[in-house]
């Protein structure tokens, strides 16, 4: 049996996450305090005790997430369970580094919290809006996109049925219309405070690139995935300019997900809050396994 371990994104936060494991696993716990050392943020707080609308703020979403991923990811390994593959979405894949040695747990969570304070703070003053587009091919939505005046652009290829697209307001709205005329099946509004991965966000970029420049990046000890084009990093990857560019480029899901077909993966761990990516893998892909580890009884049926 192939395992992939998979972590969420920005979206899947919600007060009270991992609590339950902080409670009952010494070695969740463990990941929290020392979290709560390096950021010089009680993360119990900001995870278990602060508002949605405090967590929800994007320097705050992505430590979160990453931290209560880490700390459900300690449990797991601890119960002797192996990975062939790691790969997240957008900030996922940065836990997905610290799994694989790439980057430091601690190098991994001050990058994150300086890749949230930018792409929170850094952003044009415009009205964006991103919209999941269900039940369209992605070509067909470019095409679209690429027709209309505004600034409106592919952000998130999730899986072969379900694109995201990102832009100012006005060009959304009129991309919504064309899109439901093409026979597009469901367009939902997301909860989310910018148009990321697009080239809007160019200036939070640059400057996360100068914080990249003092990273230490190691040879990885397994395999992880990039949400970029869907391959395998290597020794030989600039790291730095793919972690730059990752912030104004699409995230490439669907292409992680034709790969984890070529690879016969077939047991799919994910790791976090929410469930979004087991959801992606269960539209694209039959006869697999698929467990989304966000609580401790979710835990009891992976064991």
């Amino acid at each position: 049996m192939k395992t992939a371990f998979m972590f969420p994104g920005q979206g899947v936060q919600v007060v009270g996450m991992g609590k339950d494991f902080y409670e009952n696993y010494a070695e969740a716990k463990q990941v929290y305090e020392n979290a709560s050392e390096i950021l010089e943020i009680d993360m119990k707080k900001l995870c278990f005790e602060s508002s949605q609308n405090d967590l929800n703020k994007t320097e705050n979403t992505q430590i979160a997430i990453a931290v209560t991923s880490l700390a459900i990811l300690k449990v797991i390994k601890s119960l002797g369970i192996k990975e062939d593959f790691n790969f997240g979405l957008s900030l996922g894949e940065y836990v997905a580094l610290i799994e694989a040695g790439i980057i430091s747990f601690d190098d991994g969570l001050k990058l994150l919290r300086k890749r949230g304070y930018y792409m929170g703070n850094f952003l044009p003053k415009e009205d964006f809006l991103m919209l999941a587009v269900i039940g369209l091919e992605s070509k067909k939505i470019e095409e679209i996109c690429s027709n209309i005046d505004g600034f409106v652009v592919p952000a998130n290829y999730n899986y072969s049925n379900q694109t995201v697209i990102s832009g100012n307001l006005e060009a959304v709205k009129e991309a919504e219309n064309l899109l439901k005329q093409a026979g597009a099946k469901k367009v939902i509004p997301l909860n989310t405070s910018g148009p990321f991965h697009t080239i809007k966000l160019r200036k939070a970029s640059e400057m996360f690139s100068k914080d990249l420049d003092k990273i230490e990046f190691k040879e990885p000890k397994n395999k992880v995935i990039k949400n970029l084009d869907g391959t395998e990093y290597t020794k030989n990857d600039n790291i730095k300019e793919i972690l730059a560019k990752h912030i104004i480029s699409p995230v490439r899901f669907d292409k992680i997900l034709e790969l984890m077909k070529k690879e016969h993966v077939d047991r799919f761990i994910e790791i976090g809050p929410g469930k979004a990516l087991s959801g992606f893998v269960r539209k694209e892909m039959d006869n697999v396994e698929i467990y989304s580890i966000n609580s401790i009884e979710a835990l009891k049926k992976l064991n």
